[in-house]
């Protein structure tokens, strides 16, 4: 499949979770606290990009020099979603990130 094919498909499908191929998938909410600067957010969401993810919900609000940041992604097992987290730990800019399963599917 081409990077035209898969913009075409607005369902596209996940990118399989190698190491928890049999994990429920489950939504996913980021809760971080990152630096007020101008690339912070393109930072975190490269994150997502890089595996080809798109979140469904992303929020951000500045408080003083900090930017409280939403990010809620559904289709992710939770080894998956902790991966992601830790790698968003390991960004100079990022000073705090809160994960948490909001729903599990049946």
């Amino acid at each position: 499949m081409s990077a035209l094919e898969r913009f075409d498909s607005p369902l596209t499908p996940l990118r399989d979770d190698v190491w928890a191929s049999g994990s429920a998938h489950s939504c996913v909410h980021y809760q971080l606290q990152v630096e007020a600067e101008p690339d912070s957010l393109c930072r975190i969401l490269n994150l997502f990009a890089l595996q080809f993810l798109t979140p469904h919900k992303v929020q951000m609000c500045q408080q003083g020099d900090l930017l409280n940041v939403d990010i809620e992604i559904a289709g992710l097992s939770w080894h998956r979603a902790e991966l992601i987290a830790q790698k968003m730990r390991n960004l100079i800019c990022v000073d705090e990130v809160r994960l948490q399963c909001t729903q599990r599917p049946d």
